[in-house]
C-alpha cells in the first residue's frame, strides 16, 4: 500500500544521485544501542518483554537445535534425490567422452566462426560491442534524471517490508507519459506521513530531503534524496535514547524506553515543513502533542499540548508562516500563532475525527478540514478573531463521500483558485468548486488504487494528480483530459 506521498519541484533532484557510503562499525553500533530495531515504543505493556535473559537465550538454543535436527532429516530423505540428479547431470556432459573431440580450430576460415575479417564492418563481435554500448548509453539516459522531470516520493509497505520510492514522470507531447521508480530506499518502521524539505542539511544553497513518520516509533527520519542505497537517516529527531530494564514481581523483568529530551513518546502521524523558514517542521504524533522542530539542529524548539486526543495532522498557513492548524481525534481544529505564544489559541469543534487539513493557498484566511464521517468543511479564521463562539461555525459543510468512509486525504490546486480534491477510503477520487462557499461536485473518478490514502497536486503541473492507495500502485490522473474540468478550468494551465 502507499500510505503517503509529496511531489517534489521540478530541478531539486541531482541529475545523478551520488552512491552512499557504508555505514562505519560505530553508526551500526550506535543504531542498536539506541533502541533503533526495537520494535514498539509501547513499554506499558507488561504482557511483552518479560521473559528473563536466561529464558530468552534457552528459547535460541531450543529453535537452533530443532532447526538442526530438521535439516538433518530433510537430508536423509533427499538423499537417494539428489545422486540421481548428479547422474543425470554427468550423463548430459559426456565427460568420458571430453578428449575425444574431433573439431579442430581453422585459423583462416570463412563464416561466422572466423577469427580474422578484413574490416571491422564484417566483424560481428565488433558489431555486438557497438549495439552494447549503444544500450548502456540508453540505460544511462534512463537514470539520469531531468530538469524537466515531475518526481513524486511514495511511502510504501508491502509484505512487511516498507520502503520510500522515487518515481520519475516524463510528460510527452507525441504520446502517454512514461513513469517508473528511478530508485527506492528501505526504511525501518511502517510510514505514516511524509513532508519533502529542501532545507541545506548538507550544506549549499538547497537540499533535497524527505521527513518521514512512522507507525509504533516516535523517531522522525530525514533521508537524503540525492543519496542512493543509503541504509541510515542524514538526520533523527527524537527516538529512543536507550531501553531500561526494569525488575518485576517474582524476578520477571520488562524494558522501558529512555527516550530523547523533546522527542514524541508515540507514533508520528502527520508532518508540515514550512518553506518560509526552512529550517522549521512541524509534527503531530498520538502522544496528543505537536512539536516544532529545527531540522538544522536536530532540536525541538516548541511542544503544545492542546489536543486531548491523537493529533493527526498539521498544516503552515502560506501567507503568515507563523500561524500552525492541527486537527485530532479529539474533533476540533486549533490554530496557533508563533507571533502571540502566550495567547491560547482559536478552537473549532468539528464533530468527528479529523483526517486531513489544507489552507487555501489563494486566501490567507480560509481552510478546511476532512473527516472520518466522509464530511469536508470549510472556515474562515476572521471569524474566530471577532471573539463570538456563534462565528465558529463552518463557511460550508458537505456530504463529500460515503458516511461510513472517511476522506483520508485533500489537496488544493495552486493554479486555479477554489479547486479542491478529495480522496477517500470509499476508493473514489472526487473534484470540487468551492466558490462563494456553496461547492459543487466537478466530476468524480475511480482510479483503481483502493481505498485512497493520500492525494497530492503538483505545484508544477498543477492539473496532475497524485494518487496512492491500499493497491500499493501509484497512479497521476490528468484532470484536464475530463471534459467538465477543461471546460471550467482549461485557460488556468500553465
Amino acid at each position: 500500500m502507499i500510505t503517503a506521498l509529496s511531489w517534489i519541484p521540478k530541478g531539486s533532484l541531482k541529475a545523478v544521485p551520488d552512491a552512499a557510503e557504508p555505514p562505519s562499525k560505530e553508526e551500526i553500533k550506535e543504531l542498536i544501542e539506541s533502541g533503533a530495531f526495537a520494535g514498539s515504543v509501547d513499554g506499558s505493556n507488561e504482557d511483552e518483554e518479560e521473559m528473563e535473559e536466561e529464558e530468552i537465550s534457552e528459547v535460541d538454543r531450543a529453535k537452533a537445535v530443532a532447526e538442526a535436527f530438521g535439516k538433518s532429516s530433510n537430508s536423509k530423505k533427499s538423499s537417494s534425490m539428489e545422486v540421481d540428479e548428479m547422474a543425470a547431470a554427468m550423463k548430459e556432459l559426456d565427460m568420458d567422452n571430453y578428449d575425444e573431440e574431433d573439431d579442430g580450430i581453422e585459423l583462416f576460415s570463412s563464416g561466422n566462426g572466423d577469427l580474422f575479417y578484413a574490416s571491422n564492418e564484417l566483424d560481428p563481435y565488433l558489431k555486438d560491442a557497438a549495439d552494447d554500448d549503444e544500450d548502456d548509453e540508453e540505460d544511462i539516459d534512463d537514470t539520469t534524471i531531468k530538469p524537466t522531470d515531475s518526481v513524486i516520493i511514495c511511502a510504501r509497505n508491502e509484505d512487511e517490508v516498507s520502503h520510500l520510492e522515487v518515481y520519475v514522470y516524463e510528460e510527452s507531447s507525441t504520446g502517454s507519459p512514461n513513469m517508473y521508480v528511478h530508485h527506492h530506499i528501505v526504511i525501518p518502521e511502517f510510514p505514516l506521513c511524509t513532508a519533502w524539505i529542501d532545507c541545506p542539511l548538507k550544506g549549499g544553497d538547497k537540499g533535497n530531503f524527505v521527513a518521514i513518520g512512522s507507525k509504533d516509533t516516535p523517531t522522525i527520519e530525514i533521508w537524503d534524496l540525492d543519496v542512493r542505497d543509503e541504509v541510515l537517516p542524514c538526520v533523527q529527531l527524537g527516538g529512543v535514547e536507550e531501553m531500561k530494564i526494569i525488575k518485576k514481581k517474582k524476578s520477571k523483568k520488562i524494558r522501558k524506553p529512555k527516550y530523547k529530551e523533546g522527542s514524541h513518546t508515540d507514533s508520528v502521524l502527520g508532518l508540515a515543513w514550512n518553506k518560509e523558514f526552512r529550517n522549521i517542521l512541524a509534527s503531530a504524533s498520538a502522544d496528543r502533542k505537536v512539536k516544532v522542530w529545527d531540522v538544522a539542529t536536530g532540536q525541538c524548539k516548541i511542544t503544545m499540548e492542546h489536543h486531548t486526543k491523537e493529533v493527526q495532522a498539521v498544516a503552515w498557513n502560506h501567507y503568515a508562516p507563523e500561524v500552525l492548524l492541527s486537527g485530532s481525534f479529539d474533533q476540533t481544529v486549533v490554530l496557533k500563532d508563533g507571533r502571540q505564544p502566550s495567547h491560547s489559541g482559536f478552537k473549532w469543534s468539528v464533530m468527528s475525527d479529523v483526517e486531513s487539513l489544507a489552507w487555501n493557498p489563494h486566501s490567507e484566511h480560509s481552510f478546511v478540514v476532512s473527516l472520518e464521517d466522509g464530511t469536508v468543511k470549510g472556515f474562515d479564521i476572521r471569524a474566530a478573531q471577532s471573539g463570538s463562539d456563534s462565528d465558529l461555525k463552518p463557511s460550508f459543510t458537505i456530504q463529500a463521500h460515503d458516511q461510513d468512509k472517511g476522506v483520508s486525504s485533500i489537496s488544493y490546486n495552486t493554479s486555479a483558485p477554489n479547486f479542491l480534491a478529495t480522496g477517500s477510503m470509499d476508493k473514489t477520487v472526487k473534484l470540487w468548486d468551492l466558490s462563494n462557499n456553496e461547492p459543487s461536485c466537478i466530476t468524480s473518478h475511480k482510479p483503481k488504487a483502493g481505498a485512497v490514502f493520500s492525494i497530492s497536486f503538483s505545484a508544477d503541473n498543477p492539473f496532475l494528480l497524485a494518487i496512492g492507495g491500499s493497491k500499493g500502485e501509484l497512479h497521476v490522473w490528468d484532470t484536464l483530459l475530463d471534459a467538465n474540468v477543461s471546460r471550467k478550468y482549461g485557460n488556468n494551465q500553465s
